[in-house]
This record gives C-alpha cells, sequence and structure tokens, in this order.
C-alpha cells in the first residue's frame, strides 16, 4: 500500500491505449498484417531529418533523434510488405475493415464519431517509420467510460499504422523490420479524470477488454501498449511510454508521482539556495590533467581512445541534491546522466555527491574543485569521461536539465523500466508534429458503414454477466471476477470451441483463479499466451488429463518454455486414468487395507477416498474417483450405502 496521499497530491492521470487489429490487409496496403521470422533478403538504407511544419517550427523531439546521426537499415520481407511500406509508392486507400472496428468501438465508448475521415502525417525521425511520419486519422471523440459510479472521459480515437519493429543497433546504425509497418492500429486516450493508480489500471484493462471483444484484436505480446500522462499538482505533464504489463501501471503513476513530489521539494531547496537558472552557466572545462594518473578503469578506458578526455561543468547550489532519491534506486544525478546519456550518446556521468567512488579519489576530488574555483560546501561538479564533442553535448544537457530543476518539473517524454522506475527519452512533442496527409482521399462515414459497424459492437458487461451466470452455469462471483479479466474474449472463444466437452467453469477458473494462484508462487505468468490455455484445454477436452492436473501443468510449462505439453504430462506422471485403471487401483487399495476398512466401517469411505487420492491425484476428477470408490466398497466389502456417505 502507498504511503502516498495521491488527493493531497493532485494526481491525474490520462491513458493512450493502443491496440493492434487483426485484420486481413494493412491499413493502407494489401498486405497481410502478418510477422515474419525469417531473415528476409531485401535490404535498404536511409537517413532521416526533419523539416519545418506549415508554421514554420520544427518539433524539438524530431531535433534530437536527428542529431544522433543515425542510419536506418530496413528488413523488408516479400510476404509482409510492399512498395508502401519503404516509401517508394504512394499508400492505397484506408482500409474499410479496419475504420468498420474503429467506429465499433467508437459506439461501445459513447463517442461522437466525425463525418469525415481525414487522414493526417504525424512527424517521427527515430527511423520507426521509413517515410519520417506515422499516418494517423482520428475518428470520433468526446465519449466517456464508467468506473463503477465514475465517468472518465474519453478525448479522442484515433486509426493510425503501427511503427516498424526494431531488430538491433550496431554502432550509429539501427536495423527495422517493415512486416509490422502498416498494421492498423486503435489509440483511444482518455482525459485526465484519472486520480488513483488502481483506478488507471482498471480503466486500461476495461479499454484493452472492449477492443479484444469486437473479436479483431490481434493477441500476444507487443499487440496491445500503454502509454501514461502523470501530473501533480505544481507538478508537469509527462508521458511514460511503453507500459507492456497492466499490473505495472499502478507501480509506473505512483512513483511517477512521487519522482514529481521530490522534484518538487529539490526545486524548493533550490529556491531557499537563492540558486537562479541564469547561475547555471554552460561553463565546459577540459579536465583531463586532473584525472592522468587516476585510478579509476572508466576514465582511463576514456583516457586511451582516440579523442578521448575528461570534462567537468560546475552546478552552482547544488551540493547534496545530486545524490536525493527520486524513486527507489534512482537520484536526481540520475536524471541528469539519462539527459546525458540520451543528448550526449556517453555511458554517463560521474558527479561529486557521489565521489570519491568507482577509483576517484579524495584527492582528485579536492584538485577538480579548485581548478574549477568552486566551493566544495555548496557546489556540485559534473563529469563526463568521453570524446570531447560527446562531452560537450552531455555537459551542456546536464546543464540545461539543472536549469529546469530551478523552475520544477519539466515537461518530457519518458520509458517505464520493468521495475516501475522510468527513464527520460526526449522531450515531449510539440504541436508543429501534425499536417495533412495529401496522398489519400477522405473518407465519408456514411450510414453504411455505422450500421456495419453496430453489427460487431460488444456486448454490454451487465448483459454479459447475466448470460454467463444463466447459460454458461457460473456462480456470480465467478463471472462478476471473469468480466473483468483480459482474456474475457478467449474464454467466450473457449466456451464455444469446446461446448459439450469442457464446462465453462473450468476455463473461467484457469483464467481468474489458477494464473493468479500461480502469480503468488512467483511463477512467470505474464509469459502466458493464448495458445498455452487453449492446448491445456484442448487436452482437457480429448480427456488426455483432468482438471485437477491443469495447476501443475501451466507451472512446468512456464518454467520450461519450449517443452512440448505432451513431454511435460509425462514427466509429470499426469496422463488421465481410464476406467479400468481407477477401477484396478481402488481394488488395490480396499485390498491393501481390508482389515482397517472393515474394523471402521463409518469411516472407510473417507480411508479409501484418502489412499486412493495419494495415487491418481491430478489424473481424474475427484468427483469420479468419489463415486467409484463408493461402488467398489459396497462390491468388495459390502460396506456403505448412498445415505450413509451422505452423511459422512
Amino acid at each position: 500500500m502507498s504511503e502516498l496521499d495521491f488527493k493531497s497530491l493532485g494526481l491525474r492521470v490520462g491513458l493512450e491505449i493502443h491496440v493492434q487489429l487483426d485484420t486481413p490487409r494493412k491499413l493502407f496496403c494489401q498486405c497481410p498484417t502478418r510477422l515474419v521470422e525469417e531473415q528476409p533478403k531485401f535490404h535498404i538504407e536511409r537517413g532521416l531529418r526533419p523539416a519545418k511544419s506549415e508554421t514554420g517550427e520544427v518539433d524539438p523531439a524530431a531535433i534530437l533523434e536527428w542529431r544522433k546521426e543515425r542510419v536506418f537499415v530496413y528488413e523488408a520481407p516479400a510476404e509482409s510488405s510492399c512498395l508502401v511500406e519503404v516509401d517508394e509508392e504512394p499508400p492505397h486507400h484506408l482500409d474499410e475493415d479496419s475504420l468498420t472496428v474503429a467506429l465499433a468501438i467508437a459506439k461501445a465508448l459513447n463517442m461522437r464519431v466525425v463525418d469525415e475521415v481525414h487522414v493526417m502525417r504525424k512527424i517521427v525521425v527515430d527511423g520507426s517509420n521509413v517515410s519520417g511520419f506515422q499516418r494517423t486519422a482520428l475518428i470520433a471523440l468526446n465519449g466517456f467510460i464508467m468506473d463503477g459510479e465514475k465517468r472518465i472521459g474519453i478525448q479522442t480515437l484515433c486509426l493510425e499504422e503501427d511503427a516498424a519493429r526494431k531488430m538491433s543497433e550496431e554502432g550509429n546504425k539501427v536495423y527495422y523490420r517493415v512486416d509490422r509497418l502498416g498494421i492498423p492500429l486503435v489509440e483511444v486516450a482518455t482525459a485526465p479524470d484519472i486520480n488513483d493508480p488502481e483506478e488507471a489500471m482498471r480503466i486500461a484493462l476495461k479499454l484493452g477488454q472492449l477492443v479484444r471483444l469486437t473479436g479483431y484484436a490481434k493477441r500476444g505480446l507487443g499487440t496491445i501498449r500503454q502509454d501514461l500522462n502523470v501530473s501533480i499538482r505544481d507538478g508537469a505533464k509527462v508521458e511514460i511510454k511503453g507500459v507492456q504489463h497492466l499490473y505495472l501501471i499502478p507501480k509506473v503513476v505512483e512513483l511517477e508521482a512521487l519522482r514529481q513530489q521530490r522534484l518538487l521539494e529539490i526545486r524548493d531547496e533550490l529556491l531557499k539556495r537563492n540558486v537562479k537558472p541564469e547561475d547555471l552557466k554552460e561553463e565546459i572545462v577540459d579536465v583531463t590533467e586532473v584525472f592522468k594518473n587516476t585510478s579509476s578503469k572508466i576514465v582511463r578506458k576514456s583516457l586511451t581512445t582516440p579523442g578521448g578526455g575528461v570534462y567537468a561543468v560546475v552546478l552552482k547550489g547544488f551540493k547534496g541534491l545530486l545524490g536525493r532519491e527520486v524513486q527507489p534506486g534512482r537520484r536526481f544525478g540520475t536524471e541528469l546522466s539519462d539527459y546525458a546519456k540520451v543528448w550526449g550518446g556517453v555511458g554517463g556521468i560521474f558527479h561529486t555527491d557521489e565521489l570519491p567512488n568507482y577509483g576517484i579519489t579524495a584527492q582528485e576530488v579536492e584538485t577538480l574543485y579548485k581548478m574549477l574555483d568552486a566551493n566544495p560546501g555548496e557546489d556540485a561538479i559534473v563529469i563526463v569521461a568521453d570524446q570531447r564533442d560527446k562531452c560537450i553535448k552531455a555537459l551542456k544537457a546536464v546543464v540545461e536539465r539543472a536549469r529546469q530543476a530551478v523552475v520544477g518539473v519539466p515537461e518530457e517524454t519518458r520509458s517505464a523500466n520493468p521495475d516501475g522506475t522510468s527513464k527520460y527519452t526526449r522531450p515531449r512533442p510539440g504541436a508543429a508534429r501534425m499536417y495533412p496527409e495529401t496522398d489519400i482521399p477522405l473518407v465519408y462515414v456514411t450510414p453504411g458503414l455505422i450500421e456495419k459497424a453496430l453489427k460487431i459492437v460488444p456486448e454490454p458487461p451487465d448483459v454479459k454477466l447475466k448470460r454467463f451466470v444463466e447459460e454458461h452455469g457460473l456462480s456470480a462471483e465467478l463471472a462478476s471476477t471473469l468480466i473483468r479479466d483480459l482474456r474475457l474474449d478467449l474464454y467466450e472463444k473457449l466456451v464455444d470451441k469446446y461446448r459439450g466437452s469442457v464446462q465453462p467453469s473450468i476455463i473461467a477458473s484457469i483464467l481468474v483463479n489458477i494464473i493468479p494462484s500461480l502469480r503468488k508462487e512467483n511463477v512467470p505468468v505474464e509469459n502466458v499466451t493464448d495458445e498455452l490455455i487453449e492446448e491445456i484445454v484442448g487436452l482437457l477436452s480429448r480427456g488426455e488429463i483432468s482438471k485437477e492436473a491443469i495447476p501443475d501443468l501451466m507451472k512446468q510449462a512456464l518454467l520450461n518454455p519450449g517443452k512440448r505439453l505432451e513431454e511435460l504430462v509425462k514427466e509429470l506422471g499426469i496422463t488421465r486414468l481410464s476406467m479400468d485403471e481407477l477401477g484396478r487401483i481402488i481394488e488395490d487399495v480396499i485390498e491393501k487395507h481390508k482389515e482397517k476398512l472393515l474394523a471402521k466401517k463409518e469411516k472407510a469411505f473417507a480411508i479409501a477416498m484418502s489412499e486412493t487420492m495419494k495415487l491418481v491425484r491430478g489424473r481424474i476428477d475427484g468427483a469420479v474417483v468419489a463415486e467409484n470408490v463408493k461402488k467398489k466398497l459396497r462390491e468388495k466389502l459390502n460396506i456403505g450405502s448412498d445415505d450413509e456417505y451422505s452423511r459422512q
């Protein structure tokens, strides 16, 4: 439980949910929406640069990417790409199937659908779009979704093309594969109406679930992505991208609120010290001489590199603040280091709040302060060891970030780390990044399109809940929990597929009981795939395993990735027993414990059942075992009647 009071902090969260659509063709060409794992034979090499918008401005995020001077190599598999992806042919018309799904989602979210769909270009020069922009279209706006009694605004719903997927980096070259480029993507953006981390997770789940319930959402890792916009009172709107798992959302929100609170505390301390932004100068000094005989391996390595050196800058009044923790395991100095890495391309920074350390001695630190005419009791010094140009860029970025600290929390784009913390990646994009796409004609949203979309609008939750109880025989509690599960659509698919051979309650229990139970055992349930669940249900439907075997089988499948389920079934010894085998086992148990059973007739069933289950647990349903134990006790020892068993 967090110690933060989110209400007093004025926490505000907005979500952006991106879901890939499972349509036959891509958004702007006829290529299939399928990823290719084989190494493509066709490669092209490109460089990208920013350009001014129609207003004469250049997007700051684009400038950052351009300054990295990277070369992009695109792998183009013939099976899932064409000249459109590599920007050698104009885009085709907007895919109607994708538009229909987007309209259905808009209707489910109570949104106002636009009359005309205009495709726009959004500048993206990180290489993930070959053309240097992403095509996107506004489909609807001003809707809402309910969270209990609370209404959460839905600002916009857009239909856009997904980006190419990054494969690797080597030096200044970045390798992308364009099979994913152009796959239709629905983006749903909420208003900043969310005021609690757990509420953020609930809304993200509801939105992702709603898209999947149309029956046209792709599944699997990377097909659904969540971005968060988080702010607190007196803080700033910070975008955190790439939150892959729903369960991580509350932690990301909480730790960002904590980070902004700590940054505001640092601001207040700087104001007390009377530090002003103009006090922080870009006076970068070559201090290589101080470290010519250093014991620091990192610094020595830099000095042996051609053009390598050590450079430093003074942050006046920052003594002790660089070592302050802003998130678990991350200090304000880490924030400065992130800026140095992104803008300068260096490996990181040293700062005097953490020195002497890393082989740098107290004497070297003392010499550094004297050389830079800095005050050891008031000022902090930041050091970078690398090639001169990179050091200069990195330290300029450090000074700029330090100036921002005097003002408060900077608006920026960050990426989520696996532990819920985040790191700086780039400035927030400006308004100058969008402009009209002139190669694609507008699309009129006709009554016919709306009528087609209404046919796939997902069933309301209350209607679905009632149907699960009345038609599927689920308990009200199980049905209510299932309604809130992201794999709700998978449940319905499996119930339809295995109707008559697997009880719906067993399928529901896998999703809402077994998987959460395995998570508590620290089993990596984040690796559970729909395919694994369906394969297990298939084994159950064919009578190859019992329902009691499911937890152990799923656990071992997750702990032994790559092993076939059939192998694991044999290794675990959970192959389902035939009725003949069960009968023989029960007879052996009765014969072995005959005297005890005859002496304690009133407990005979309990004794025989316990001993039998020791031998067959996980290989056959317990209810089947109980019925056969009763039958065999009557046949072999003339013990028990249905009335007697019901009283035990």
